[in-house]
């Protein structure tokens, strides 16, 4: 019941409430960002929703487009701008998001949306995170958010879909605001963020073939 009819009705309503509040932040952001960007304020992406459907992702936009010698983007964690650290560490960047739920694309919390090229990768226990809708927020973000391993994360992830309440929900928020203000767990180790889940598993391969 709370999942089916309340939650996406608190999720809407919540978040045209944070996006009124927060409009004087966004609209300063956006300049910010024009200016320091080239006019490039926002990053749009397709990511994977809800019974696999996919739509577009909103993020403020923190890195540049460099790319190497043969044309490819050089790593995260080399085309991340100083401004744009400064907004990952705040997890402003992720503010946009609320339009998504608005759309009623996401929740403001559940798993995370991932990128639509992992969906080959997933075990059928791991898919399983896309029987509800991602969150801006989430069980895994709580609890490591980039510094767990894929296996768990998607484990944490799994959990949540089996255990989602309103208070479960609560509790998550709570701890969101703890995890943004202090900064724990938004990149591992040489990464702007964390390593993508093909190379994990690709990495996992070839340790079964040593």
């Amino acid at each position: 019941m709370y999942a089916r009819f309340f939650k996406p009705t608190l999720d809407v309503f919540l978040s045209l409430i944070l996006l009124i509040v927060a409009l004087p932040l966004i609209v300063g952001l956006t300049v910010l960002l024009a200016t320091f960007n080239n006019g490039e304020v926002f990053f749009v992406q397709p990511r994977v929703g809800k019974n696999l459907c996919v739509f577009k992702l909103y993020k403020f936009k923190t890195m540049n487009e460099r790319r190497d010698e043969r044309g490819e983007l050089l790593p995260d964690e080399k085309r991340l701008t100083k401004l744009g650290k400064i907004v990952r560490r705040l997890s402003l960047d992720e503010l946009p998001q609320l339009i998504n739920v608005v759309k009623q694309d996401m929740s403001l919390i559940g798993p995370r949306p991932l990128l639509v090229d992992y969906l080959p990768y997933y075990s059928d226990r791991q898919l399983r995170r896309h029987e509800v809708k991602p969150g801006i927020s989430g069980w895994a973000q709580v609890n490591g958010r980039n510094l767990v391993d894929w296996a768990t994360r998607f484990e944490l992830d799994v959990w949540y879909v089996d255990h989602i309440s309103f208070s479960l929900d609560l509790r998550i928020l709570l701890r969101t605001f703890t995890k943004v203000f202090s900064g724990d767990g938004i990149s591992a180790d040489g990464h702007a963020t964390m390593p993508t889940f093909i190379s994990y598993v690709n990495n996992l391969k070839s340790k079964d073939k040593k």
